[in-house]
């Protein structure tokens, strides 16, 4: 049995009287499950005990062990690690876990092999992608094993696509992810003042990783167009990803660089997105999109693709303008739109900024809860 890493390890075996939730976070890198799960220990840390078994080396473990979360660190060998599978059973029997709650693929691999293991735990998976189920026997297994109780889906959509696949529909509900409303500083002109750039310039921008689903290349298309047809605007990328090389060239190849600054990760973000003057978010697929909510919520009009949960987020001319994915003429049609109408950009402000009201860490994890007392009710 590994140790139990904590600064709180003692006030931990008091609480026998609350239930015991264990996360199963696998990823290395932060990204947006991994925020959420982050919430949703700040949130719960007073209604139940939680511990996290995570990857060793992760994100999600410097997390845990900065602000005092009691995890397990486990070095990640495979997609498909029984080593991984048996740390997770050994912690479940020995900890008397009430509910296993998984946020990721893999982690939802290891708990099915803990199953078969022998392990009695009851399951609640979080589905954030939103593709089909695999058309393969194991996949088909995965989600429709009797140990999975709760499947809660971050938007209508992923619920949507994937019931088809599901034999017992009662288990599919949906869960919004949620933000920290309080974070986000109001327009300070730091990013402007970092950029060197001056007020009459309109920063167009984007928080998102540098992943394929993003589709960064038909951002730049569209930066393109604009910068081609708009004077005084300059567009701005944060974050990191696998495709960064390739987005970074691609832009080059464009010869946007004068008027497109690649940021990184930052974890200043919340300071700095407020200084936007138009959000830009052009993915192909996308589970919900928290980085619109995070616009929503700094009054930052947002133009978006109508990917994925995306929808449920951005209503058309209200809450922001929806475009086809991939389609550079609309997309580049309505930033501009936008720039040029300061009547529909302050009504869609407005709008999103009371939409962005449902969309609370607080609420995310009152739900959860919810989910959670309903298996050991």
């Amino acid at each position: 049995m590994l140790n139990l890493k904590s600064s709180k390890r003692a006030k931990v075996f008091n609480m026998t009287a609350k239930k015991k939730v264990l996360h199963v976070s696998t990823a290395l890198s932060w990204r947006g499950g991994e925020q959420q799960l982050a919430y949703l220990l700040d949130e719960l840390r007073d209604e139940i005990v939680q511990f996290v078994l995570c990857a060793k080396g992760s994100e999600m473990e410097a997390f845990c062990h900065k602000n005092g979360f009691n995890y397990y660190a486990v070095k990640k060998v495979s997609s498909f690690d029984f080593g991984f599978a048996k740390t997770l059973k050994s912690i479940c029997n020995n900890l008397s876990i009430d509910v296993c709650h998984l946020h990721d693929a893999h982690a939802h691999t290891f708990a099915i092999l803990a199953a078969f293991m022998g392990n009695k735990c009851p399951l609640v998976l979080s589905r954030r992608v939103d593709f089909p189920i695999k058309n393969s026997f194991f996949s088909r297994l995965k989600y429709n094993h009797p140990a999975i109780f709760k499947i809660l889906c971050v938007s209508k959509k992923i619920k949507e696509i994937t019931t088809s696949d599901i034999k017992d529909k009662s288990k599919l509900s949906v869960v919004y992810s949620g933000i920290d409303l309080n974070k986000f500083s109001k327009r300070n002109g730091k990013l402007r003042k970092e950029l060197n750039i001056s007020n009459d310039i309109r920063l167009i921008g984007n928080t998102s990783a540098l992943a394929d689903h993003k589709d960064y290349f038909t951002f730049l298309d569209v930066a393109e167009r604009i910068i081609e047809s708009e004077r005084n605007v300059h567009f701005v990328i944060f974050g990191n990803g696998p495709l960064e090389e390739k987005i970074k060239a691609y832009a080059k190849s464009k010869k946007l660089n004068d008027q497109l600054t690649f940021l990184g990760y930052r974890t200043d973000v919340p300071m700095l997105l407020a200084d936007l003057d138009l959000f830009l978010i052009t993915s192909k697929t996308e589970g919900l999109g928290t980085s619109i909510i995070d616009a929503f919520a700094c009054k930052v009009p947002v133009v978006a693709t109508a990917a994925g949960g995306i929808p449920e987020l951005v209503e058309d001319q209200k809450t922001g303008l929806l475009c086809p994915v991939k389609d550079v003429d609309f997309l580049s049609a309505n930033v501009s739109k936008l720039l040029n109408d300061a009547s529909l950009s302050q009504q869609i402000i407005k709008d999103a900024s009371e939409k962005v009201k449902q969309f609370s860490k607080e609420h995310t994890a009152k739900e959860t809860l919810k989910h959670y007392q309903e298996i050991w009710s």
